[in-house]
């Protein structure tokens, strides 16, 4: 699957470029409005993540254009202005959806793969590995049967640590995907968060299945 990503602010632009080259995407990405709108009605892309503040031609208008020429087309709108007046204006134009920054990458691509999704794919509503069973509905873990308490924040970094489960993930991917992508990148709450989640998983003669790869991150293991 193809993705169209048109914003003007290089940090961002990169870091989706690269996130979602890691969830398996191409993707190619325009840094103003007149540039996105030719690639986007000229173009393959099959989805379009679009900045509503653009140089060179607003982002309502690029929809505008878009909803002209390729009515099918997805396309997500990304944008500070998080105002409800803000969103039912992009929705009334055409967008398929809204998410105000900062955003959570996890919560996304999320998004994308839901818009994406072919009317015959199925959404998995539980995640498995190393015993843990997450259901993604009821916000219910179980280790090995026993049921597991968690914070909604402790369930979202497992829930993203299952989702890659066997891969090594960098604690700024980690950061991005569970607390967004403006995050302080100083800051030790990733750390934090996968000791209170080791406190919560581990279990007499078995400790919790997350390993900390030195200089990298951390990694789930994906059975045992």
């Amino acid at each position: 699957m193809r993705i169209l990503v048109i914003e003007d602010e290089a940090a961002i632009a990169d870091f989706l470029k690269r996130g979602f080259e890691a969830e398996g995407y191409s993707v190619a990405c325009a840094s103003d409005g007149e540039q996105g709108e030719r690639q986007a009605l000229g173009g393959d892309a099959d989805l379009v993540i679009l900045d509503r503040m653009l140089p060179g031609r607003d982002g309502l208008a690029v929809l505008d254009a878009i909803r002209g020429a390729r009515p099918e087309l997805p396309v997500i709108l990304l944008t500070a202005r998080g105002e409800i007046a803000d969103r039912v204006e992009g929705l009334d134009r055409g967008a398929t959806d809204y998410v105000p920054k900062p955003f959570s990458f996890e919560e996304l691509v999320a998004r994308v793969r839901a818009h994406l999704r072919r009317p015959d794919q199925a959404q998995p509503t539980a995640l498995e590995a190393a015993g843990i069973h997450l259901d993604l509905l009821t916000r219910r873990v179980d280790r090995d049967g026993t049921e597991i308490h968690l914070s909604a924040k402790e369930f979202d970094l497992l829930a993203y640590l299952m989702r890659h489960a066997g891969q090594v993930l960098s604690r700024e991917q980690i950061l991005a995907a569970v607390w967004g992508y403006d995050h302080d990148p100083g800051t030790n709450v990733v750390q934090v968060y996968v000791g209170y989640l080791r406190r919560r998983l581990a279990a007499a003669g078995s400790p919790a299945p997350i390993e900390t790869v030195r200089s990298v991150g951390y990694r789930l293991a994906a059975s045992g």
